[in-house]
């Protein structure tokens, strides 16, 4: 794998319209990016236009960025044990189904939920419900639901794989759900990615557990906090507690060449930080494979 085909970007803002994304994205230098597809702070997004969509594809066919995802919005939580939220998110999740489908976007990434003290063999079971209803209600959508793994804060669930994997084995419409990786959650959840021997373990258990041909997006962030401290808060790259050894490992793991590598790391206005991360990440490339 070459530097320059490594499958890198970040979360791009959709200031002034999702396809404005394709632009920032070029700009800094992103061969995939992730975006929201309306306010991620709200319940509600404006409806989406015709026109909206006849942008998005008319950017979407100058830029040489793909694929893109989507990241649905924080408030969802699809095993919530307040009916109000709960239908609140299934109607939030189905909206935000359509307006990918709509796009052509291929994968909305979603944290599956926090079971709120009902427990989390109950959450998964409220989760699978939902997504079995939303399926119905959007039969024949390409978009894939996309399961996050979290980093096991709160009540969240999602922080090991069996989760993961139990929610996908009561889904009906199993080719529709795939899996998206997040560094720092694996290291806040306890997966210790930052060694070469936990890292491959960590990829192995997954591959047995949940399986690698369901994986479509790892979001690339360290952490801030330290290994199993179930605290999600990202780093840039180098500078948490994974540390360079797992992202070179990452960067040169051949069984994750083809799968979208997005930071989600704070920036400014310039986006200065995403291109010093992405910089720093295609430096490992092969770093460490010679001999």
């Amino acid at each position: 794998m070459q530097t320059h085909n490594a499958l890198l970007g970040a979360h791009m803002s959709t200031e002034g319209g999702v396809h404005t994304a394709f632009e920032r994205g070029t700009r800094i230098g992103c061969t995939t990016m992730q975006v929201f597809v309306k306010n991620n702070n709200q319940w509600a997004g404006k409806p989406q236009s015709e026109h909206d969509i006849s942008l998005y594809k008319s950017e979407k066919a100058k830029s040489a960025i793909a694929p893109v995802v989507a990241h649905a919005a924080y408030l969802i939580n699809l095993c919530s044990t307040n009916a109000g939220v709960l239908k609140k998110s299934r109607t939030a999740f189905e909206d935000e189904l359509k307006r990918c489908e709509g796009f052509g976007i291929e994968a909305l990434i979603f944290h599956p939920g926090a079971h709120l003290g009902a427990g989390e063999e109950e959450g998964i079971k409220r989760i699978a419900e939902l997504l079995n209803l939303v399926h119905q209600r959007t039969k024949g959508f390409r978009v894939l639901s996309t399961l996050e793994c979290t980093a096991g804060q709160g009540s969240a669930i999602g922080y090991r794989f069996e989760h993961l994997r139990d929610i996908i084995n009561l889904v009906d419409e199993k080719e529709r759900l795939a899996v998206c990786l997040d560094t720092c959650h694996l290291f806040a959840a306890g997966y210790n990615i930052g060694t070469e021997e936990g890292w491959n373990d960590t990829i192995s258990q997954f591959d047995k557990i949940v399986g690698l041909d369901r994986l479509v997006a790892i979001h690339t962030n360290d952490s801030k906090k330290e290994l199993g401290s179930r605290v999600d808060r990202h780093e840039h790259i180098g500078k948490g507690m994974i540390g360079l050894t797992g992202f070179r490992m990452l960067m040169n793991d051949e069984r994750l060449a083809h799968i979208p590598k997005l930071l989600e790391t704070p920036k400014s206005e310039d986006m200065h930080e995403d291109v010093e991360n992405m910089d720093l990440l295609k430096s490992l490339i092969h770093d460490g494979n010679r001999g």
